[in-house]
């Protein structure tokens, strides 16, 4: 006879079908508030040139990982001007289909150091190897896009600006995102600024520079051991940011980069798999010159997975600010003859195991796209 014979039957199948699917729901959002609350939560701030390349592959790492919820990507010139680094960045996103994760614009230029100043500075104390966004062979001006062999995006970065981001989410979420840092510190800088309180309500700092004493026929780091350009690019930044009150700071430095190398053997290992990043990789990935250290990328693999790096120690740290030949050199102590005031710990990574960072670094690069996290910037 079926229930429009009986309306009172029906009114209470409606009824149930909308409680089921209302405790569904609900029972769906609970779990994937549940997983969100399991990963372990990150902003990474990066001068992220593009296409692949160390820059971009240390952010694919982060995001490719099963235990990461990235709440934005933060960009800074360095390695690149801003304007191109975030047409990477965006593009990236979309190949791999994570669009959900926010790009916002960060600082275009260092807080202090001019282009022009560092030309002048190169006349009286020697040419500097690697320059970024400034290196003569391959300068633009600064809004202009630059080449962007995988297209350019459709998508556009966030209207909030990078700084503003990075002080707002360690308010919503205190003591649990950790600010990966793979650039110069010039975002990280304007938010102290705004916040003095932003770096006490992160969870840690984790980045990749400074320079100690690299064991290295490298001529960029030969002659200047102490000089490395995430630092150098933005003195005054690294200044504040280094001396700021973190609950803790990780750093992987130039010397144990230069342990490590991007080869066309892992660059076929990771294209041999049909996922998005590893198409990415294989497509856009390729060998620069004679060294091809992976800077970044393993800064974010340590911090994925620590047990990586096998020897560390403790160091004080800070940046030479004084308008001499080491002008953004790295300055370091011990305990012992540390300076008086303000200077932080710093867990400075010596060693790693090599062949278990590379086979991270391929299994996360050829993994399937993380599925999407809900909405919470």
């Amino acid at each position: 006879m079926g229930l429009y014979r009986f309306p009172n039957l029906r009114a209470v199948a409606i009824i149930v079908f909308l409680l089921v699917t209302s405790l569904l729901t609900r029972s769906q959002v609970s779990q994937s508030e549940a997983q969100s609350e399991d990963k372990r939560k990150i902003i990474i701030d990066q001068d992220a040139a593009g296409p692949a390349g160390t820059d971009q592959q240390a952010i694919l790492l982060l995001i490719q990982s099963p235990q990461t919820e990235v709440l934005g990507i933060t960009v800074v010139t360095g390695d690149a001007w801003l304007t191109e680094e975030v047409a990477h960045t965006l593009r990236m996103l979309e190949i791999i289909g994570r669009t959900d994760i926010p790009v916002l614009r960060g600082a275009e230029y260092p807080l202090v150091r001019t282009k022009e100043e560092a030309e002048l500075w190169e006349q009286r104390y020697g040419s500097v190897a690697w320059l970024g966004a400034w290196t003569p062979s391959r300068y633009h001006a600064p809004r202009e896009l630059g080449a962007m062999p995988e297209g350019k995006p459709a998508i556009k970065a966030a209207d909030e600006d990078a700084a503003h981001f990075l002080v707002r989410m360690v308010h919503k979420y205190p003591h649990e995102i950790t600010i990966y840092e793979g650039g110069p510190m010039t975002n990280l800088a304007l938010a102290i600024s705004i916040d003095p309180d932003f770096p006490s309500l992160a969870k840690e700092l984790v980045f990749m520079g400074a320079s100690l004493r690299p064991q290295t026929d490298d001529p960029e780091f030969v002659d200047t051991p102490r000089r490395e350009f995430n630092i150098w690019f933005d003195p005054e930044a690294a200044h504040i940011a280094l001396r700021a009150p973190w609950k803790k700071i990780i750093c992987t430095t130039v010397d144990i980069s230069v342990k490590t190398r991007m080869t066309n053997d892992l660059i076929d290992k990771i294209k041999a798999s049909n996922t998005p990043s590893a198409q990415y990789i294989g497509r856009y990935a390729h060998l620069r010159g004679s060294y091809n250290y992976l800077w970044d990328e393993l800064a974010s693999v340590a911090w994925l997975d620590p047990s990586v790096i096998t020897k560390k120690e403790i160091r004080y740290m800070d940046v030479e600010l004084d308008r001499g030949a080491g002008y953004g050199d790295t300055l370091t102590w011990s305990e012992k003859d540390k300076p008086e005031r303000e200077v932080q710990p710093v867990e400075v990574q010596v060693d790693l195991d090599t062949e278990k960072f590379y086979k991270l670094l391929v299994d996360l690069l050829s993994a399937p796209t993380p599925l999407r996290m809900p909405s919470t910037p």
